[in-house]
């Protein structure tokens, strides 16, 4: 009696493609450029540029100064102020979020206008920042520093009022005073939560900008953007728009390898 081996094959080259996460990544940037393209030369989008005009504008932009810088200087310039305005945001909301949690006299003083002024788009405080700053890079700051104050105060005091209960008993019986529930604890466990506030709060800075920009720059991706719209030239506007997603998508996960870094116990949902 003959034995039929049976050969395992592995899965199918283009199946196992199309699982990889970078494969599905340039898939989707290249399909977006694709229909991006089409819309144009169909006369759908007939007033936009087709995405290889913006890339030659960008690129004129990188070595011609415009406004009298390139197209990195103007880059820094926004970037230097929106790092400015976070980190300022972040030493400010951080603690008062953690004051909030811990003390009930300070959450009912704080509270109450922290939830008057939440709803307030920082756009809506350029007149005041005008008025109390002049046109000078502080107002540009203090419009930024506002959209991106809100998440760090809200997320510290989430993430301390919700810690699991369940690891306040695990180390209560294990003999841990007050200090080391904190520490060991409260700290860790709310750590994800404060980094979740900090990303929302570095993309809310970068929409900022833009707004902060009109406020008399001359400077800076904002104002690059803003001056593109007014002279007609949609490939620049297009251009700063893309600029201002790549620096914050590099921002963004910077504070992810950070996290990473700092909170190694945290758990993606993938895994």
């Amino acid at each position: 009696m003959s034995s039929q081996v049976e050969t395992v094959k592995g899965p199918n080259p283009l199946v196992k493609a199309l699982r990889n996460k970078r494969v599905l990544n340039a898939i989707s940037i290249i399909g977006f450029l694709l229909i991006w393209d089409l819309a144009v030369q169909s006369g759908l989008l007939a007033i936009m540029p087709r995405p290889h005009e913006v890339l030659l504008r960008w690129v004129e932009l990188m070595h011609e100064p415009y406004a009298g810088h390139t197209l990195p200087i103007h880059v820094w310039i926004s970037f230097r102020r929106v790092i400015i305005a976070f980190l300022l945001a972040a030493a400010i909301g951080i603690p008062t979020g953690v004051i909030m949690a811990f003390s009930k006299f300070a959450h009912a003083v704080i509270r109450p206008i922290f939830e008057f002024f939440k709803p307030m788009p920082p756009i809506a405080w350029i007149s005041l920042s005008i008025l109390w700053f002049g046109l000078g890079e502080t107002s540009k700051i203090f419009l930024i520093f506002i959209g991106c104050v809100v998440p760090c105060i809200l997320n510290s005091y989430n993430g301390i009022r919700l810690v699991d209960p369940e690891l306040y008993d695990a180390v209560r019986n294990l003999g841990a005073n007050y200090w080391q529930e904190q520490t060991q604890v409260t700290f860790p466990a709310s750590l994800p939560a404060i980094f979740a506030g900090l990303q929302v709060a570095l993309s809310s800075g970068w929409t900022c900008v833009v707004a902060a920009e009109l406020v008399g720059a001359r400077e800076g991706i904002g104002y690059l953007t803003f001056v593109g719209m007014k002279q007609d030239d949609i490939a620049m506007t297009i251009g700063g728009i893309l600029t201002i997603c790549l620096v914050s998508f590099l921002s963004s996960l910077f504070l992810t390898y950070l996290e990473r870094w700092l909170c190694p116990w945290k758990r993606n949902i993938s895994e």
